[in-house]
């Protein structure tokens, strides 16, 4: 595989990230790297940090946006900033353990959670789920033609899933309460997890690739008893009065194209969101289930043992489907319900990695994404 290939190949999934509003897709952005020529060896490390940026803002019902609500100024408006600081820790020249720590900073605007008199501001701030697994390649890194990575990893419940703040409008004769925080922008969900990925690269010439990865997280208990007080807004969300725990997914495909090099250019499609139903345990408690499908332009750059790249998901279609205490409210009174969720626009992902050679010879490559 010649220098420009493993050079984009690297930086295809540099950053996992994940989430554009009030459907809670949870951030991961774990990296690995390469060595040399494609050799890795025991002992090579590669540190990375990843940053990602939205705003949601744009409610929908299923596909149709409700424009009225950015009219009437009743939207609720989500500022999200994430960062994950990972560690890849090679054992071998196929295999890595890998470390990711992510940090949050989450604001969440709006009427409805106030009182709908004045619009307020909740906050949290602070850890969010730390993950710990390990990857590997079916063939050796730098492979000529394509190569296959498999992963797991044990998502931990170390984020605190009952943030609180301040609620006004709402107590006793509309004096403020201390609430838990919207399930949007809690920093955890509260469960142990079970994330299963898969990356996938073809060789399409000497400059281009086409690269792709699938990514679930598998979170088997069913609710972590964190009260939303969403009973308090509608005798229609009785049933949306604790927190679920979700899975969620993403994959993306995409063509990468070296330009210089030292520079790589790529357009990819990305799908992602949480489901209306987990695949183990129940689905029971308030969730907001959403998938988006964006169109995700990227550009990298890589300098001896530094690289960096930045990528632009921005959407192109957002559904907010039906969920599990929708459809148990419409089983019940035959009133059909179909909640609401803000979207983003676009989402700003950034990443910067540095590779730590136990042994160094020569200027590395990156070869190896995640």
């Amino acid at each position: 595989m010649k220098k420009p290939l493993l050079f984009l190949f690297f930086f295809y999934l540099a950053t996992y990230t994940y989430g554009q509003g009030c459907v809670s897709i949870r951030h991961f952005g774990v990296c690995s790297a390469g060595t040399s020529h494609g050799a890795l060896e025991k002992g090579d490390i590669q540190a990375a940090v990843n940053y990602r940026y939205f705003k949601s803002f744009r409610h929908f019902r299923g596909t149709h946006e409700e424009t009225d609500r950015v009219t009437n100024g009743t939207e609720v408006i989500n500022n999200s900033h994430n960062w994950e600081y990972s560690i890849n820790y090679w054992l071998s020249g196929k295999t890595s353990l890998v470390l990711g720590i992510p940090m949050q900073i989450n604001t969440r605007s709006s009427l409805y959670e106030h009182g709908r008199t004045e619009r307020n501001m909740t906050f949290s701030r602070g850890l969010g789920d730390v993950r710990v697994g390990v990857q590997q390649w079916l063939l050796a890194p730098g492979s000529k033609g394509w190569n296959l990575q498999l992963g797991s990893s044990l998502k931990l419940p170390t984020g605190n899933f009952n943030s609180k703040d301040i609620f006004y409008n709402v107590g006793v004769n509309g004096t403020p309460e201390v609430r838990p925080v919207d399930q949007s922008i809690q920093l955890g969900d509260g469960g142990f997890g079970v994330i299963l990925e898969s990356q996938l690269y073809v060789e399409l010439s000497e400059k281009m690739f086409l690269s792709s990865g699938a990514f679930y997280l598998v979170n088997p208990r069913e609710t972590n008893k964190i009260r939303t007080f969403r009973e308090k807004l509608s005798p229609t969300l009785a049933n949306e009065s604790i927190m679920s725990v979700p899975d969620q997914f993403s994959t993306r495909v995409a063509i990468n194209y070296s330009i210089k090099q030292s520079g790589s250019i790529s357009m990819g499609a990305r799908y992602e969101g949480v489901p209306v139903k987990d695949i183990v345990g129940g689905s029971a408690g308030f969730r907001r289930p959403g998938n988006i499908l964006s169109l995700e332009p990227g550009f990298s750059f890589m300098k001896k043992n530094i690289g960096f790249n930045v990528n632009v998901p921005v959407a192109l279609r957002r559904n907010r489907p039906q969920s599990v205490t929708d459809l148990d409210y419409q089983k019940s009174t035959g009133t059909f319900k179909q909640g609401d969720a803000a979207f983003a626009d676009y989402a700003l992902n950034i990443g910067i990695q540095y590779l730590f050679k136990k042994k160094q010879t020569t200027a590395p490559q990156f070869v190896i994404p995640r």
